[in-house]
């Protein structure tokens, strides 16, 4: 879509050059969303391609994920044979409502900022005990776990201006062993629930419920728990915390949750640490 009200792309080689900062302004990465529809508060784009971001940095401590990594290098990605978490990549980006054409210039930081209760890259990288690096318009960057960086439905903690970096997911959870459960209305659709279930060598337990929720919620549990304790927890997530839409009622989503969560417990239960 051409957008008629932007006057200046700015084409930075860092983000420090960009020395201030007003109503108007956007960083544009994927700008698969912001192509999408008409951007009627913004006359400027500052394109965040010239910055030179790594996609994907892997350490001793684990994945370095870029801000503007594009979802298909993550669909791509094959890492150490002891990150057992891996298939959780492919399972996330195949939950996009996406084609592979739109995989190509959507990135990840972007999806994480959209800040959508559908977001697979939220649910993969809450899942994975991720947290992000922002940079502040002015001071020293500040680290955010990533459950804790979307507030809501497309709302989120970054300040004007402010700038989503990288998101690092730690070995130690990259080794977990894990489980996905996803749901949507229609083959390619947004995904009315997408769980994740992570468990550690010591069998404690974490459950990441996203989509159905209107922010991340996550339920841990030291050791594997049974049946009823599981139901129990995630019968105790507050009632405003369900998102209904037209992909899905509150009601109909919680009830998605609680089943997707028993089949992960059970899938992780039976699981080799």
């Amino acid at each position: 879509m051409d957008l008629h009200t932007i006057r200046e792309l700015r084409r930075p080689i860092s983000a420090g050059s960009i020395d201030e900062w007003r109503g108007g302004y956007a960083w544009l990465a994927g700008g698969t969303w912001l192509f999408s529809e008409p951007q009627p508060a913004l006359d400027t784009l500052i394109d965040l391609g010239g910055l030179g971001w790594p996609a994907l940095e892997v350490s001793a401590d684990g994945l370095t994920i870029g801000a503007t990594c594009r979802v298909v290098d993550l669909h791509r990605f094959a890492g150490p044979a002891e990150w057992h978490a891996l298939p959780l990549f492919r399972a996330c980006c195949d939950a996009f409502l996406a084609s592979f054409k739109i995989w190509n210039a959507a990135t990840v930081g972007g999806n994480l900022c959209m800040s959508l209760p559908a977001g697979p890259m939220i649910s993969l990288t809450a899942a994975l005990e991720g947290f992000c690096t922002l940079w502040p318009r002015h001071g020293a960057p500040r680290e955010v776990p990533v459950a804790d960086f979307v507030a809501g439905n497309h709302a989120n903690v970054l300040g004007a201006g402010e700038l989503l970096r990288s998101i690092h997911l730690p070995a130690s959870a990259l080794r977990k062993r894990a489980a996905f459960r996803h749901a949507s209305l229609t083959k390619l659709g947004r995904s009315a629930a997408l769980l994740i279930g992570t468990r550690d060598a010591e069998g404690g337990l974490l459950l990441t419920i996203t989509a159905a929720t209107d922010r991340p919620v996550q339920l841990r549990f030291n050791a594997m728990p049974g049946v009823a304790e599981m139901r129990g927890a995630v019968e105790c997530i507050a009632e405003a915390r369900w998102f209904g839409d037209e992909h899905g009622s509150a009601a109909y989503k919680r009830h998605l949750a609680l089943h997707f969560a028993e089949e992960i417990r059970a899938e992780l239960e039976v699981a080799s640490p």
